[in-house]
């Protein structure tokens, strides 16, 4: 089984439902274990900013789909949630990220692992640093060290809630 780091947002009501939602259809799948779920933040929109604040959590699960069959699982999820993808960084149900997988360093069409903008995002890092404390690095340095470096408004990322309690069919 692969450590695996997702990173999901919602800025559409009900955006915590969404959340849950995605997380109880990822902890369903019979190859997929969910480990843990950071906090909730409520963060202001990234790129297009005439829209909701978005709710950002982060997720760690292992699993033993391949990098391209994790993306087509989350995409799926996404579809059944309702997302649309008609504007670049605009509303959305639910947006699933692969942040980190295993420490696999992968490029395809379609795929970057490491996301290539976690560095940049503090509503990434933060709940990433949650669960994972000093566990992964990119290029070498640990994503405590890339949140250290980066500037931006600590009033825009707040801790929003707990993530709610998931229903999970496996025992």
């Amino acid at each position: 089984m692969k450590s695996v780091y997702l990173g999901l947002g919602s800025n559409i009501e009900p955006k915590v439902e969404y959340l849950k939602k995605a997380v109880e259809k990822l902890a369903a799948e019979p190859e997929i274990i969910l480990e843990k779920t950071s906090s909730l933040y409520l963060t202001k929109a990234y790129g297009y900013q005439d829209q909701a604040d978005f709710i950002n959590a982060v997720v760690y699960l292992k699993t033993s789909l391949t990098p391209e069959k994790l993306l087509k699982t989350v995409l799926k999820i996404e579809s059944d949630l309702g997302r649309v993808r008609n504007q670049k960084w605009g509303p959305r149900t639910i947006d699933i990220d692969i942040l980190f997988y295993n420490k696999l360093e992968y490029q395809s069409q379609d795929l970057i692992i490491p996301h290539p903008e976690i560095k940049k995002r503090a509503f990434v890092l933060i709940p990433l640093i949650e669960v994972a404390a000093d566990k992964l690095f990119i290029e070498d340095v640990s994503i405590k060290k890339w949140l250290q470096k980066l500037d931006y408004d600590q009033d825009e990322i707040k801790f929003y809630d707990e993530f709610p309690n998931i229903n999970s069919n496996k025992k």
